[in-house]
C-alpha cells in the first residue's frame, strides 16, 4: 500500500510540474515599456527616382527591427504630412489612407522585424521643371518618436490617355492634335494607343522626351507623318515610363512605334529609342516612290522582339545603330525597298537563349495554300557591320515561284558579316569581311564604337559619302565600317 501511494504522489507531482511548465510557456512576454528602448531600421531614408504626375511609383520597402529581448508596441505609425501626404504606406498588412491616416498598436516580437512598403503618387503641379517631394514616416514607441525620411522627384507631364473605347476588340486610343509640335519643356506620357491622324503631322523638337506606359503604342495612320528633329547631344528620347535604375536597360516595357500602311514622308533624325517590344514597325508603301521613313543618326536598342520590323516598306537609313534584341535586330519582310549605309547591326542579347539571326530578309507570305510574292526591289547594305553571338546572323528566305524575274534583290558591299552563307558571288557580296570580329568597345554597355585594332578601320567604300559619324566625327580618307568612325 505504501509503495502504491508513493507512485500516485509521484505521478501527481509530475503532472502538476508539466501543467506549470505548459502554463508558463503560454504566458505572453511582457511588453518592453522602457522609454529609452528604440526601434532600428534597415535604412534611414527611402528615395524614389523621377515619378510622373498621376502615375504611381514602384513599391519600395524597408524593415523595422526590435533588437530587444522583450516585445515592443509601436503605438502610432503615420506620415508627417498626414492626409495631405502624396505617399502611402503598408505596415504588416495595415494601410494608411486619407480616411485612416494613422496605424495604431503594431507589435514586434523580441528579436523580430516587420516590413514597411512605400508608394508615391504625384499630383499635377503645372510646373514644368522637376520638384522634390519630401515627407517622413513617424514611429511612436513608449513616448519617443523616430522617423524614416521619404524623398521623391516629381515631374509634371503632357498626358496622352485614351479618349475612345471601341467595343470591337480594337484597343482604347487617343488622337493627337493635328500638326502638333511636341517640345522639350516637359515629358510626354502615352497610355494605350496614340494616333497621328490621316493628313496630319506630329513633330518632335530636339530634346523631347517621350515615355510610353506598358503596351502603349505611338501609331501614324495612312497619309500621316512623324518628324523627329533631334540634334547631336540633344536627341529625342523614346522609352518606357519607369525611370528607376532597375528599368534602365529592361526590354519590353512598352509596345512600339508603328508607321502604318500608307504613312509617308516620316523622318527620324537623332533619336534614341529603347526598351520596348518593337522599336519601329514600318508597313507597306502605298504611294510608289515615296519613302516610308528616312532614318538617320539614331539608336534603337534593347527591344524584346526587334529593333526594326519592315513589311513591304521603303526605308533609307544611315549612321544608325540597331542592337540588342530578343529576336531579330532587323526583320525586313514582305519585300520592299531598303538602303542602309554606315549602320551597325549588333546583337549580344543575354536575357535568354536567342536563336533568331540579326537580319532576316523575306519576299513572300502565304494565305491558306496560296503563295503571294512581294518583290524586294532592292536591299542594300554599304559600309555596315552585322555581328552577334550566334553562328549565322543572316537569314535570307526568298521565292521566285510566281511570275518571272528575280524577286529578292539584295547586296552587301564593304561589310563585316557574321554568317555561314557563301559570300563569294559578286552579284550579292563585294569586299566582305566574313566572320571578322569588329571588336566593339563594350557590348555589355551597348557601346558599339570600335577599338583601335578593329578590322573595320579603313575598310569602307569611299564612294559612300556620309561625311560625319553618329558621334559627329569626320570621316576622312577611307571610312570605317559601321555607325562610328574610330576615334582614339
Amino acid at each position: 500500500m505504501y509503495i502504491c501511494v508513493m507512485n500516485v504522489l509521484k505521478r501527481l507531482g509530475l503532472l502538476l510540474l508539466f501543467t506549470s511548465l505548459l502554463l508558463s510557456s503560454c504566458k505572453k512576454d511582457e511588453l518592453l515599456t522602457d522609454p529609452n528602448a528604440k526601434l532600428a531600421f534597415s535604412k534611414d531614408s527611402v528615395m524614389f527616382d523621377t515619378v510622373f504626375t498621376q502615375v504611381g511609383s514602384t513599391t519600395k520597402s524597408f524593415r523595422i527591427y526590435n533588437k530587444h529581448k522583450q516585445p515592443l508596441n509601436i503605438s502610432k505609425i503615420y506620415l508627417g504630412a498626414g492626409v495631405n501626404s502624396q505617399y502611402r504606406i503598408n505596415v504588416d498588412g495595415f494601410y494608411t489612407s486619407p480616411s485612416n491616416p494613422i496605424i495604431n498598436d503594431v507589435e514586434i516580437l523580441a528579436g523580430d522585424s516587420l516590413f514597411v512598403f512605400v508608394q508615391v503618387t504625384v499630383d499635377p503641379t503645372g510646373i514644368n521643371s522637376p520638384l522634390i517631394i519630401k515627407d517622413s514616416i513617424l514611429f511612436e514607441t513608449n513616448g519617443n518618436i523616430q522617423d524614416v525620411k521619404l524623398v521623391a522627384i516629381g515631374q509634371d507631364v503632357y498626358l496622352h490617355k485614351p479618349t475612345n473605347f471601341p467595343t470591337n476588340g480594337f484597343p482604347a486610343y487617343s488622337i493627337i492634335t493635328c500638326n502638333d509640335v511636341w517640345t522639350n519643356d516637359k515629358p510626354h506620357l502615352i497610355f494605350g494607343y496614340a494616333f497621328v491622324d490621316s493628313a496630319c503631322t506630329l513633330t518632335m523638337q530636339q530634346g523631347t522626351r517621350v515615355h510610353l506606359y506598358k503596351n502603349a503604342v505611338l501609331a501614324v495612320y495612312k497619309d500621316g507623318t512623324l518628324i523627329i528633329n533631334g540634334i547631336k547631344n540633344n536627341e529625342v528620347v523614346i522609352q518606357g515610363s519607369r525611370l528607376e535604375p532597375d528599368y534602365k536597360d529592361l526590354a519590353g516595357q512598352w509596345g512600339k512605334i508603328h508607321l502604318m500602311a500608307g504613312s509617308k514622308n516620316n523622318i527620324i533624325n537623332y533619336a534614341i529609342i529603347k526598351n520596348g517590344a518593337i522599336g519601329l514597325q514600318v508597313d507597306t508603301v502605298v504611294t510608289p516612290g515615296t519613302p516610308t521613313v528616312k532614318l538617320s543618326n539614331t539608336i534603337i536598342k534593347n527591344m524584346q522582339a526587334a529593333a526594326l520590323y519592315g513589311q513591304g516598306a521603303h526605308i533609307w537609313s544611315n549612321n544608325c545603330v540597331f542592337a540588342n534584341c530578343g529576336q531579330y535586330v532587323a526583320a525586313l519582310t514582305l519585300g520592299g525597298k531598303y538602303k542602309f549605309e554606315q549602320c551597325t547591326f549588333a546583337n549580344f542579347w543575354t536575357e535568354d537563349n536567342r536563336t533568331t539571326p540579326i537580319l532576316a530578309l523575306n519576299n513572300y507570305y502565304t494565305s491558306g495554300s496560296t503563295l503571294f510574292v512581294r518583290p524586294m526591289d532592292s536591299c542594300y547594305f554599304g559600309n555596315c557591320i552585322l555581328f552577334g553571338t550566334i553562328s549565322d546572323e543572316i537569314a535570307i528566305d526568298s521565292t521566285t515561284a510566281v511570275g518571272s524575274g528575280f524577286y529578292m534583290k539584295y547586296k552587301f558591299n564593304s561589310c563585316i558579316l557574321k554568317t555561314a552563307l557563301n559570300t563569294t558571288n559578286p552579284s550579292f557580296y563585294t569586299s566582305i569581311l566574313k566572320n571578322f570580329n569588329p571588336l566593339f568597345k563594350d557590348t555589355g554597355a551597348n557601346d558599339y564604337r570600335i577599338n583601335t585594332s578593329s578590322p573595320s578601320i579603313d575598310a569602307g567604300d569611299t564612294s559612300i559619302n556620309i561625311p560625319f559619324d553618329l558621334n559627329g566625327n569626320l570621316r576622312s580618307g577611307i571610312p570605317d565600317l559601321g555607325a562610328y568612325e574610330y576615334a582614339p
